[in-house]
Order: C-alpha cells, then structure tokens, then sequence
C-alpha cells in the first residue's frame, strides 16, 4: 500500500500547491460551504493549501483537518493562522487508521489525495465510517490525461508521462479524476454526482497563465525531472524540450487546458 507522495515536501512544493490553491479557489470551492454547527473532516489536508478556503467558506462549522505527516501539518497551522480562522482542529493520523468513533461528523472531504493512494476505494471505505447517516462526502482531483494546449508537442506530452508513471510507481493514479464516479460507487455511497471543472487558460486570463500554467501544472512537470531521468522514462535533452513547451504556451497565442473533477456523494446507509 504505497503512499509515498511523488511531489516530495521540499519549500519549492509547498509554494506550487499554495499557488495552485489560490489561482483555484473559485473553479473548485465555489459551491463547498457548510452550515453552521456542522462537524467537517478533512482528510489529508497537506500544507493546508485547501484547507484555508474549506474555513473561509464555512466560518460557523467545525472543521477537523488530519495528515499523515508531522512537518505538513505545522505548515498547514502556520497558514491556517496567518489567515486568521479559528474554526479548525489539527490532528495527525492515516488515513487508513483515524482515531475517531464512527459517525462523529456530518461531512467529509479530500482534495488531491486519492490519487497518492494504492487503495482509493478502502480510504474511501474507512472514511464512509466516520461519515453520520445522511452526511456528505466531497472529493476533488484531477486528471493529468486531461491536458490539452497549444501549440501541441510530442515532448511535452512525454515529459507529462513521465510524472503520470513516476506516480503510478509510487502506488497512485495521476488520472484518477476520470474514476471518481466508479471509486465511489464502488465505497458505498450514494447519489454520486460529478461535475468537470475545466481550466481553460490563454493569454486573456493573464492570472491563469502565471498562477496555473506557469507556477501550477508546468512547475509540478519539471518537478519530476531528477526523478524521471533516474527512472530512465525519458533523456534529459527531450524531457527539457517538452518543459519549454510547456513554458512556450504561456506565450501570447498559446493555449492551455486542463480538466479536474468534483465529486459529491451522499451516506445513506
């Protein structure tokens, strides 16, 4: 049960995930809000870079955020109280194992998790249980097979191929945004609806191509590239020119699009 977290931790991934959060916000959370007096875990909130906005969003409700990693929850506290929310409660646990009594919350949600996981559909599982009867469950995650820009490159699909096998080593599924429908079903849950959210970006939305394109999605690619080359996926000459690439859509004709997908479901039983 791999659950290694092919990114790494260092403070440049720390920075892409809060750019990725901010630029975000609105495509992703734009209907997550949850009534007062409601109880919300989080599961695997990272480096809290959702986790402010899940606040933000439901000031009155009492949200619960856990992560398997000591160091990603101190930074998670850091920017949680940066932002000045009182409304949540760190706590360090696996997902596979929490330390809470069945059906202590109302909801229950997780962003760009599943797809680190070598067994999505048992978190899944394990996290219906502390669901209430009734309650919610909200899962976000994308879809690197989704990508689509131009001008169009061999070598920047390849490059974006070596990440989606680095992760599939690691035990995850980069593409596992596509699932979500199934995954669920499959957990259990009921009423599962799920909605495309796509980032269309070009040189009209000039905060998309610098938050996202640039600083999101490209700078995770060339994250990669020690590790890919290590792995052999790729040589260092074509993993570079599918980089620049991606680099060249930022440019005024260029275009760059992307697909995450949002998933509600409901416990019934």
């Amino acid at each position: 049960m791999a659950r290694r977290y092919v990114h790494g931790y260092d403070p440049r991934e720390n920075t892409r995930l809060q750019d990725q959060a901010s630029t975000l916000v609105q495509l992703l959370h734009c209907d997550t809000a949850y009534a007062a007096g409601t109880t919300v875990l989080e599961a695997g909130c990272g480096v809290g870079a959702q986790t402010v906005t899940l606040a933000r969003n439901s000031p009155d409700a009492q949200i619960t955020s856990v992560d398997l990693s000591e160091r990603s929850l101190a930074q998670a506290q850091a920017a949680v109280a940066a932002a000045g929310l009182t409304n949540v409660t760190f706590r360090q646990g696996d997902i596979f194992d929490l330390p809470f009594a069945p059906e202590s919350f109302d909801h229950v949600f997780v962003c760009f998790v599943l797809e680190h996981l070598a067994e999505p559909v048992r978190a899944l599982v394990e996290l219906k249980k502390l669901l209430k009867v009734g309650g919610s469950m909200t899962a976000i995650e994308g879809d690197h097979g989704s990508t689509h820009f131009h001008p169009d490159s061999t070598k920047a699909h390849a490059a974006i191929r070596c990440q989606v096998e680095l992760q599939r080593q690691a035990g995850g599924n980069a593409n596992i945004g596509r699932e979500l429908f199934p995954l669920l079903t499959e957990a259990g849950f009921d009423a599962v609806r799920v909605s495309p959210r796509m980032v269309y970006v070009d040189a009209s939305r000039p905060e998309l191509v610098e938050g996202f394109t640039r600083k999101t999605f490209t700078a995770m690619v060339d994250g990669v590239r020690a590790a890919a080359l290590e792995a052999g996926l790729i040589d260092a000459a074509d993993f570079d020119e599918g980089v620049r690439d991606l680099y060249r859509t930022t440019e005024p004709d260029g275009v760059f699009c992307y697909t995450f997908f949002k998933a509600v479901a409901v416990k019934n039983a």
